[in-house]
C-alpha cells in the first residue's frame, strides 16, 4: 500500500490535468458541468451540524449552477450500503465519510476516481492542494497506486488528553513535558484525593488509543503500520513494543482510573469526568460537543497532546472526513465541481464555529473549545492517522481491540499482550494471504 502522497508528481499531473477545474474570485467553474443532477450519499444525519453545513453548501451551489443534488442523508451506515451497490447500476456521484471507511471500500480496491482535476481547481483564489496542508497529505493513503488523490477531505478529528482549563489553570500554559511528567500529574491528583482519569471502558477504539499513541510517539509515524505488516510478527518482539504495552499497563493498573471503568457503558465515563468527577480523559476532539451539553457550569474545555516520549518529533493524530467520487458515477466532472465548491471558506468557517469540528482549511475559524487542539496540529513534526493508517480488512476490530482491551482492562499484562498480538497477527497474514 502506498503510505506516502507523492506530492510532487500528483503537482504535476495536475498541472496537465486535461478537466481542469478554474475558478475566481471563490467561484469554482468547470466547463459543461452546469444543469445537471447529482446522487450525493452522507454519512451525516439531518440536523447534525455537519449536515446543516452541507445543505446550505448544497442549496448555494445549486442557485449559482443551476444544477441539482439529490442528497439521502444515510447516517454512518452510508459506506457501508456502498459496497452491495457498487456492483449495480445504483451509484452514487458522490459519497462523504472517514477514511478509515472509504480507504476499505474505495481506496484501496481502485473503485475511486483520480480527484487530481479537483486539486488543481481554485477556490477563493487558492488552489485546492494549497489550501490542505502538506504535512497532512504527506501521511495520508489518500492516493492510488499512480499517485493521484482518490479522496478531498474537508474536515479533521484528533484527539488529547482533556481537561476542565478552569479547574487545571496551570495546564494550559505547562502541560507534562514526558511521559514522566504525566505521571507525575497523574500521582499529584490521586495524593490529592482526586481521580485522575477517566474511560469509557466498554469502547475499544478510545481504549487502543494509548498503545497505538504511545508506539507512534516512540519510534514515529508509520511504526505501528510497519508491525502489523511484518508478517512473520518478527517486529513485535521490537523492545519500543513492549514499552508502549507497559505504558497502557502502568495505567491499567496504576490506580488512576475511575473505579469501575471496565464495567462502565457509554457515556456514563465521560459524564462524570464532564461534571468533575475525573481530571483527565485521552479522547477524540468531538468530546466538547459530545459532553457540552452536560457538563458542568463554567467548564472550560482544554487539551494538550499525549504526552512525548524522550527527545521524539512532536507528533499529533490527524484523522480526515472527505468526499470520495466512484469510478462508477455518472456525473463525475459535477461531482468534483461540488466538492471543491464546498470547500469555500464560508463553509469552512462554519464547520468550525457552528458544527465545532476542524476544519481541513487552516484559515478558516476555530471554536475556542478546540484552539488547543489546533495549535498542537499546526506546530506538529509529524502527522500519523488513526490506527497509524492500518485499514486492513478485520485487523483492528478483531486483533487490536479485543486483545487491547485485555490489556487496558487489566486482564494481562504487557508482555501477554504482546505475545498475543505477535501470535495473532502471524494468524491473520496466514488467513488473508
Amino acid at each position: 500500500m502506498t503510505r506516502k502522497f507523492r506530492f510532487v508528481r500528483t503537482l504535476a499531473v495536475m498541472a496537465g490535468a486535461a478537466m481542469a477545474l478554474s475558478a475566481c474570485g471563490g467561484e469554482v467553474s468547470e466547463p459543461g458541468a452546469e444543469g445537471g443532477t447529482l446522487s450525493y450519499w452522507s454519512m451525516w444525519k439531518v440536523g447534525e451540524p455537519q449536515q446543516v453545513v452541507i445543505e446550505k453548501a448544497i442549496a448555494d451551489f445549486e442557485k449559482e449552477t443551476g444544477s441539482t443534488v439529490k442528497v439521502q442523508w444515510q447516517g454512518r451506515s452510508n459506506i457501508q450500503k456502498l459496497v452491495p451497490a457498487l456492483n449495480t447500476n445504483n451509484v452514487p456521484d458522490i459519497v462523504d465519510g472517514p477514511y478509515a471507511k472509504l480507504a476499505p471500500v474505495l481506496g484501496n480496491t481502485g473503485e475511486a476516481l483520480p480527484l487530481d482535476a479537483a486539486y488543481a481547481a481554485e477556490v477563493d483564489g487558492t488552489k485546492v492542494s494549497e489550501l490542505i496542508p502538506k504535512k497532512y497529505l504527506e501521511v495520508s493513503n489518500i492516493s492510488d497506486k499512480d499517485g493521484k488523490p482518490w479522496m478531498l477531505p474537508y474536515s479533521l478529528s484528533s484527539d488529547g488528553i482533556w481537561y476542565d482549563a478552569e479547574a487545571n489553570p496551570k495546564l494550559e500554559s505547562a502541560p507534562p513535558a514526558s511521559w514522566d511528567e504525566f505521571i507525575t500529574l497523574l500521582d499529584k491528583y490521586k495524593a490529592a484525593g482526586k481521580v485522575p482519569l477517566a474511560a469509557d471502558g466498554d469502547i475499544a477504539g478510545y481504549n487502543s488509543m494509548w498503545f497505538t499513541t504511545a508506539l507512534v510517539r516512540t519510534d514515529g509515524t508509520g511504526s505501528f503500520a510497519k508491525v502489523v505488516e511484518d508478517k512473520s510478527g518478527a517486529a513485535w518482539d521490537a523492545p519500543s513494543v513492549l514499552e508502549a504495552a507497559k505504558k497502557v499497563e502502568q495505567i491499567a493498573q496504576g490506580d488512576y482510573l475511575i473505579k469501575g471503568y471496565n464495567a462502565s457503558k457509554w457515556p456514563a465515563q465521560q459524564q462524570v469526568w464532564a461534571t468533575g468527577g475525573a481530571e483527565l480523559m485521552l479522547n477524540g476532539s468531538w468530546i466538547p460537543t459530545e459532553t457540552g451539553t452536560y457538563a458542568s457550569e463554567n467548564f472550560k474545555f482544554s487539551s494538550f497532546p499525549f504526552p512525548p516520549v524522550d527527545d521524539k518529533p512532536a507528533s499529533v493524530r490527524a484523522d480526515f472526513v472527505g468526499w470520495a467520487i466512484p469510478k462508477k458515477a455518472k456525473n463525475q466532472e459535477l461531482a468534483q465541481k461540488l466538492a471543491t465548491h464546498m470547500l469555500k471558506r464560508e463553509y469552512q468557517d462554519a464547520y468550525g464555529t457552528d458544527a465545532k469540528v476542524l476544519p481541513i482549511r487552516t484559515d478558516a475559524a476555530t471554536a475556542p473549545e478546540l484552539i488547543a487542539v489546533k495549535k498542537a496540529l499546526d506546530s506538529a513534526e509529524e502527522i500519523y492517522l488513526q490506527n497509524d493508517g492500518v485499514t486492513y480488512p478485520g485487523y483492528v476490530e478483531k486483533i487490536l481491540w479485543p486483545i487491547n482491551d485485555e490489556l487496558f482492562l487489566g486482564k494481562i499484562n504487557a508482555a501477554e499482550f504482546v505475545e498475543k498480538m505477535k501470535s495473532a497477527t502471524v494468524q491473520y497474514w496466514k488467513d488473508n494471504s
